[in-house]
């Protein structure tokens, strides 16, 4: 008889609310950017859809340590603290910090952030590493549980491919807007993915 999954029993991955650079299409590693007003009101609007979400359940709240979404954390979960975890923050985009997807096709056709990486930031393989340490994290700490993260957009698709015991580069198949949040649910011992880019505004 296989022993029972160590799993959480439902991980809500919330992004982080818009800043300037998200809304003109920049890519916002580590830069530290503070949300606009449109961004806060997204966080705050964000906070019903969660507590839906978690219905009576006592969630464990994560955050990526960077303001933009430790403040939609705040706003979002004004009552509940979320512990900081540098697993959590965005891909470092290196030599492409700051710049538009079609900035960075002038300078590399090719590039594919998914399987190449950024210059100068982080490849594919060390996103993935930080993904699966917060998963291992989970496993230890959060099983049948609910997890709340509040976190960004290209790590919460490759950490949403990591849950789904799918490769990193699957996260190129997902798409989510600022202050949406992904759902994922234990059923027969295994996460899937039951909800995604969900937004109360």
């Amino acid at each position: 008889m296989p022993l029972p999954a160590s799993l959480p029993a439902l991980v809500l991955l919330v992004r982080h609310g818009a800043t300037e650079w998200s809304v003109t299409g920049r890519h916002t590693g580590r830069t530290d950017l503070s949300l606009t007003e449109e961004g806060v009101a997204q966080a705050v609007s964000a906070g019903p859809l969660i507590e839906e979400l978690l219905g009576d359940r006592e969630p464990l709240v994560y955050t990526s340590p960077l303001e933009r979404a430790a403040r939609t954390a705040e706003l979002a979960m004004p009552h509940r603290s979320a512990e900081p975890l540098d697993a959590l923050m965005e891909y470092d985009y290196g030599n492409y910090e700051g710049l538009t997807s079609s900035e960075i096709f002038d300078r590399d056709p090719a590039w594919d952030l998914f399987s190449t990486g950024c210059p100068g930031g982080e490849s594919i393989m060390q996103v993935s590493a930080r993904c699966d340490s917060f998963v291992a994290k989970l496993e230890r700490t959060a099983v049948d549980r609910a997890v709340v993260a509040f976190t960004h957009g290209h790590l919460s698709r490759i950490l949403t491919a990591r849950l789904l015991n799918l490769p990193a580069s699957a996260g190129a198949s997902l798409w989510n807007d600022t202050a949406t949040v992904g759902v994922i649910n234990q059923h027969r011992s295994k996460l899937v993915l039951v909800g995604w880019n969900l937004r109360s505004y």
